[in-house]
């Protein structure tokens, strides 16, 4: 028997790998790969129940260890420094999208209960998919890729109260207790974890992982087992797997070992996520799913147009601009492997059917299968819309966070591009007596730099009319300081169309760009407009070691003399 489960399931990983293969070349996320197996497995092919049981437990060990990575990355600090804005959108897509679903489900023939689940799951977005799309395009640390990342966690933290909501729920229904006894007994329990995990955090956590640390293979087997330990305990205290896996990841969380411990626990999460959706896909009922197309394509379309547009709306609400707007708002274009969990788990209580998370998985593969190409294609997409979206950039102007600066005061230079390195140039310039106009579509770069005095302007490189608010006639150099890779100066490139600009106003002055190499700087030199290739990371590796032959050259001397006395 044990051969055959072996055998079943190793038949199981090949096909996932071959079509894992398959998703990779259409540029699809491994989630995307996996769900096709799992549907495909449940109906082509007939597993033993010992094969069953094996699957449902690792899928269970997968989703308390997806969870405690959540819970280990789960970034507090992201979302108070982004502060309204993470909160504002990342509440208000939750609240908007789980009513308008609500009601759509409600039209589309659900009961109250399912379209209730239904309208929850599909506010959740895959944090896995959105960081690898904006890691891949560098786009990370880009204003609306921070946005995007700070209300990601907004969507994590109410999956964490969704999920404490139906634990307590779930007391309720498994037991025989009254409605009052049920919710004491779930405070009690969540009273006792928080104790415990603050007392651990504060006294045992530093000290245990720094003294795990010092065998890396024996701090990932620790991690699991905490994982798993954690996700047994809110098992047997009513809380649920889930939450006990949480948990656990918060526990650790504020160690400076935890990226490490996130990073090599990263591919066993996805392996042990395969199992999940092989388990998902056996409990669905197909026949149930060709009656659901109808409504699992509204339900698609909604969260592909329906999230971006409701992200679009409160960014532009608050004073950001259409362009950014759009761009973070294609990020929830999806829903995500705890849309899948969540209903799993009302399925487990009884709250839904197999149709329900059919319907919900249907979603899943569509809207993922195609954000993906929206989020790589983002900035042809806006381009084809930028007509109908201009039209939301009424409250441009909040944005900028920055008065003009005075006609008295002429600009020597202008500096585009505020990161750490245009930032820090704009600073240099200015302590060297140069009139210097620092500009950026960030407002959080704009306002830190206008605190410290510094003349900064809000404004999008890409756009001409912004040139024509600019002082050209007077400005001797003009410095691009956004690293952008080997990528090709196209009109969607911030570089390209700061070319762009440069030649249809004539600039009379001077150009400077940086590059990260000599392939690129000889790139961007060909059209001839280029006066200055700035090398940021050669300039710092450079004066790092002048510094330290410097020290060293001081340290023999020292001791040449020590040695001579």
């Amino acid at each position: 028997m044990a051969d055959i489960v072996f055998h079943e399931i190793a038949f199981l990983l090949l096909v996932a790998a071959a079509v894992g293969m398959l998703g990779a070349l259409l540029r699809q996320p491994v989630i995307v790969s996996f769900i096709a197996v799992g549907i495909a497995a449940a109906a082509l092919f007939d597993s033993s129940p010992e094969t069953s049981s094996q699957i449902s437990f690792l899928a269970e060990l997968g989703v308390a260890l997806l969870l405690f990575l959540v819970g280990l990355k789960l970034d507090w600090r992201l979302v108070t420094q982004l502060g309204p804005v993470a909160l504002a959108t990342g509440l208000g897509q939750v609240v908007f999208t789980a009513g308008i679903g609500f009601f759509i489900g409600l039209a589309l023939g659900l009961d109250v209960l399912t379209s209730v689940y239904v309208a929850v799951a599909l506010t959740f977005s895959s944090t896995i998919i959105v960081v690898k799309l904006l890691s891949d395009k560098r786009e990370l640390e880009t204003l609306h890729g921070r946005i995007a990342l700070g209300f990601l966690i907004v969507q994590d933290i109410v999956v964490v109260v969704a999920m404490v909501v139906l634990s307590t729920v779930g007391i309720g229904a498994a037991g025989e207790q009254s409605g009052l006894v049920s919710l004491a007994t779930v405070l009690f329990s969540l009273v006792a974890v928080t104790v415990v995990l603050v007392l651990f955090v504060r006294y045992l956590a530093d000290p245990l992982m720094a003294r795990l640390a010092r065998t890396p293979e024996l701090l990932v087997i620790v991690a699991i087992g905490w994982a798993a330990a954690a996700a047994a305990i809110g098992d047997m205290l009513g809380l649920g797997k889930e939450l006990g896996g949480l948990a656990a990841g918060v526990s650790l969380g504020s160690t400076p070992y935890r990226d490490m411990v996130s990073a090599r626990l990263a591919a066993l999460r996805d392996f042990l996520l395969l199992f999940f959706f092989l388990s998902i896909g056996a409990s669905l009922d197909l026949s149930t799913l060709t009656g659901d197309l109808g409504r699992a394509a509204v339900f698609s379309v909604f969260v592909l147009v329906g999230n971006p547009l409701i992200v679009l709306l409160i960014m532009a609400w608050m004073g950001y601009r259409a362009r950014t707007g759009f761009l973070a708002g294609l990020t929830v274009a999806q829903i995500s492997e705890f849309s899948l969990i969540f209903m799993a788990m009302g399925l487990s209580l009884g709250h839904v059917d197999s149709a329900a998370v059919g319907l919900v998985t249907l979603v899943g593969l569509v809207t993922i299968a195609v954000s993906v190409y929206m989020i790589t294609y983002s900035y042809q997409l806006y381009d084809w819309l930028a007509p109908l979206l201009a039209r939301l950039d009424f409250g441009r102007r909040r944005e900028i966070g920055a008065d003009d600066e005075p006609a008295s005061r002429p600009t020597e230079i202008i500096v585009f591009g505020l990161g750490r390195f245009g930032a820090q140039l704009l600073r240099r310039l200015s302590d060297a007596g140069y009139q210097a106009l620092g500009v950026d579509l960030d407002p959080v770069a704009i306002r830190r730099l206008a605190g410290e005095g510094f003349r900064v302007r809000y404004g999008d490189v890409t756009e001409q009319e912004f040139w024509a608010e600019l002082p050209l006639a007077e400005t001797r150099w003009i410095v691009l300081a956004v690293p952008y890779g080997r990528i090709l100066l196209t009109e969607t490139d911030p570089r390209g169309g700061f070319l762009t600009a440069i030649r249809t106003h004539r600039f009379g002055g001077r150009v400077a760009i940086t590059a990260r190499d000599d392939d690129e700087a000889r790139h961007l030199a060909d059209g001839g407009l280029v006066d200055l290739i700035l090398y940021p990371f050669d300039e710092a590796a450079l004066s790092a070691a002048r510094q330290i032959a410097d020290r060293d050259e001081e340290h023999q001397g020292l001791a040449s003399r020590e040695t001579a006395a």
